[in-house]
């Protein structure tokens, strides 16, 4: 999932929180890095990701009883006494209460039932968009759950880099209903990455790295270290094994989250030297190009550097035919700044 999505994803002057990647150097405020990965769903390719209606169709209730599926025996599903609410109680409560049931409140939703019942679903998303490898990892589960499930995730993608927020809250859904499936704890994963619960995303990549053994997830994962103020174990995944196989785009993210650990404990030499050594002058136009060359005219800014952080600025914006970065408007300011 992670390299799937991770080509969707735009930079910026250091990255966004509503989905950027890894930041490109110094933590913007709030000691924070901005911006999410990916998602951990995607809808198949095409597909929308304008604002949804809303659907008609009910969440399905959680209660811890078992009479769940037939109303009965469940004094938090009914608001009544076990057994069908006969009895005293049951006279006494309804000498006091309106005719038709009219007065009674409905208890309220527990943290838990709320985040198993999960945001409204639009009902035009079926759970058939989503990725089909993604929605392999689902087979294993009865039919209905995992059509709930995969429509969570495909919400969960349409929304992150507009709402993460949403997003997130989709992906808890589909993590109550089936959080033995590592595909599922990644989507809860990054989108509480893009929606800046580090903590959060660092605990949910965890436990799908556990179970996938994947390590796609290891440049997310420093970020968060950084973001919860541990760069020095940001640093420690950056040297993980499993980082000498990564493809470019893959190290590319590394070297940024590593440079910006540098930053962190204020080694800007160190962190110069991290970002000198990847592949700055790629003929590639790819947006992992761009933003490797932005982080570095950014890190040279905060150097004191400004004429090299110029160069390097323009040589950001003469690829970034996207548009991913501020990078013109750096070179603006930093024109009118020398003179």
């Amino acid at each position: 999932m992670a390299e799937q999505r991770r080509s969707q994803r735009p930079s910026g002057d250091g990255p966004r929180r509503s989905g950027g990647r890894p930041s490109t150097g110094g933590k913007p405020a709030g000691g924070k890095p901005t911006g999410g990965r990916s998602a951990g769903s995607k809808p198949a390719a095409g597909s929308s990701r304008d604002k949804s209606a809303k659907s008609n169709e009910r969440s399905t209730k959680w209660t811890p009883d078992e009479g769940r599926s037939t109303g009965k025996g469940s004094s938090r599903s009914t608001g009544r006494p076990p057994g069908g609410g006969k009895g005293p109680d049951r006279r006494n409560s309804d000498r006091s209460a309106p005719r038709g049931g009219a007065g009674r409140e409905k208890p309220a939703r527990t943290v838990d039932q709320a985040t198993y019942d999960g945001p409204e679903l639009p009902s035009e998303v079926t759970g058939a968009e989503l990725d089909h490898s993604i929605a392999a990892q689902l087979k294993g589960l009865p039919e209905k759950l995992a059509n709930r499930v995969a429509r969570h995730l495909v919400v969960a993608g349409m929304l992150v880099d507009s709402d993460p927020e949403l997003a997130y809250q989709h992906a808890l859904a589909a993590r109550a209903r089936a959080s033995r499936i590592a595909v599922v704890r990644e989507a809860a994963g990054e989108t509480a990455y893009a929606a800046g619960h580090y903590a959060e995303a660092l605990a949910e990549l965890r436990a799908a790295k556990r179970m996938n053994g994947a390590t796609a997830y290891l440049p997310i994962m420093a970020d968060c270290h950084r973001a919860l103020g541990k760069p020095q174990d940001a640093l420690k995944l950056a040297k993980s094994p499993g980082v000498a196989n990564f493809g470019p785009e893959a190290k590319a993210e590394m070297t940024i989250v590593e440079a910006g650990a540098r930053r962190d404990l204020g080694q800007m030499d160190a962190a110069l030297r991290t970002l000198e050594l990847a592949p700055l002058m790629s003929k590639s136009r790819s947006p992992w190009v761009v933003r490797l060359r932005y982080a570095y005219a950014d890190a040279l800014a905060a150097a004191g550097r400004e004429q090299d952080a110029l160069a390097w600025f323009h040589r950001t914006y003469s690829i970034d035919s996207e548009e991913l970065t501020d990078a013109s408007e750096r070179a603006e300011a930093l024109e009118k700044q020398l003179g």
